[in-house]
């Protein structure tokens, strides 16, 4: 395995390691990889009205599906009750299988390319991405990742194993940094970074072996919102921010993991007591929606809140969408995506949505229950959807 290191790019000197990608951090052959010019993305200060305490059942020790140890996910407390939603339009499997494996492809992998510095209540706010680029000398279609959060972190270390795998079918993988609540961000910041990521990425396609043509964007949770809504705003000139402007920031395919899409109702599945929580004034979701400091719910301002939903902007020119949830979901509504995946289909806009049988918000420990579940979202069997979907609409 050697080192190289690349000349102009966008983020001169970047250090690239080339070999075979293990799932997860710590094993496998691959080596890190770093900017010398950056450094690492510093983790961000929570503003006032954002608890750091940990959810139920989560250790102030440890960490948590990527989030660093005291961070609260959401602010989102768990349902007690989940009422079962309507699976008639929807595909239901139950993610069970043999579970993905990776190191059988050659990965370059660059980590921490400064993509933008916008600014945020004042000041400027580093993003960066990390990339894998399956080795090979043609060009490969585009997938950016983008991390889940509560809108309060958007950590881009996290589902590296799941990452891994879609880079080795043979897709360049970027994984990103975006703004959030815990910048003084809004929705409407977080979306134009992302947007900011595809154009950079657009710009430099020739040095990181990307076709342009073909890109799509793929999220969990805050970031499955946030893909669903980059989709739904193609060329959008509002969503689009001022970062890296001279290429275009359309995308050609959305995979949207458990993402709320109508933000007043995200907990309308749940029990009186969990709605009451979630709904609560001045939370991080009123926060990304209304602004740092509101004293509001996101259930105060039924306009704004729309404003804010990927349900506004659906059309008939919205890329293909897939869409998947878990039935068990504890902390967003498995109806969220049966909502969206309605409206798209009612403009006829492509799109198709799995339900995970039994499947919670991810592959979060502190969720609880059958630890045999967490498995589900990295099952083959899910992943297969998500490379199929990937295959069928950028090659």
């Amino acid at each position: 395995m050697g080192h190289i290191r690349l000349g102009a790019a966008g983020s001169p000197g970047t250090v690239l390691s080339v070999g075979l990608s293990a799932c997860s951090p710590g094993s496998g052959t691959s080596s890190k990889s770093v900017s010398p010019q950056s450094g690492a993305t510093p983790r961000p200060k929570y503003p006032a009205g954002l608890p750091t305490g940990g959810p139920p059942g989560h250790s102030k020790g440890g960490s948590a599906g990527g989030l660093p140890p005291g961070a609260r996910v959401a602010n989102l407390p768990i349902a007690k009750t989940i009422a079962t939603s309507d699976t008639s339009s929807s595909v239901v499997i139950d993610g069970s299988g043999p579970a993905i494996t990776c190191g059988k492809t050659p990965v370059i992998t660059y980590r921490d390319v400064l993509y933008d510095t916008p600014t945020s209540g004042g000041k400027p706010v580093p993003l960066r991405l990390d990339l894998q680029v399956p080795k090979g000398a043609r060009k490969k279609p585009l997938v950016v990742f983008i991390t889940g959060g509560g809108f309060v972190l958007a950590q881009k270390s996290a589902n590296l194993k799941q990452r891994t795998y879609v880079t080795e079918q043979g897709y360049v993988v970027a994984s990103i940094d975006y703004r959030t609540a815990s910048n003084g961000a809004t929705y409407k910041d977080a979306i134009s970074d992302v947007k900011s990521a595809i154009r950079y990425l657009r710009a430099y396609s020739d040095q990181y072996g990307i076709d342009p043509s073909k890109v799509a964007v793929w999220g969990q949770s805050a970031g499955g919102y946030l893909a669903a809504m980059t989709g739904v705003t193609n060329a959008l000139e509002q969503f689009e921010g001022d970062g890296n402007l001279g290429q275009s920031s359309v995308v050609q395919a959305v995979v949207d993991e458990f993402g709320p899409s109508d933000l007043s109702k995200v907990a309308s599945d749940y029990d009186q007591a969990t709605q009451k929580a979630k709904y609560l004034p001045g939370n991080s979701l009123a926060q990304f929606v209304f602004g740092a400091g509101t004293k509001l719910s996101i259930q105060d301002d039924p306009t704004a809140a729309a404003a804010a939903s990927p349900l506004t902007y659906v059309s008939s020119s919205n890329p293909p969408f897939v869409l998947l949830h878990g039935s068990s979901d504890a902390l967003l509504s498995p109806s969220q995506t049966l909502i969206l995946h309605d409206a798209l289909r009612a403009k006829a806009a492509e799109s198709t949505r799995y339900v995970v049988e039994g499947a919670n918000h991810g592959e979060l420990p502190f969720l609880g229950g059958d630890t045999t579940l967490l498995k589900q979202w990295s099952s083959q069997q899910v992943m297969g959807v998500i490379v199929r979907f990937l295959q069928k609409h950028l090659g």
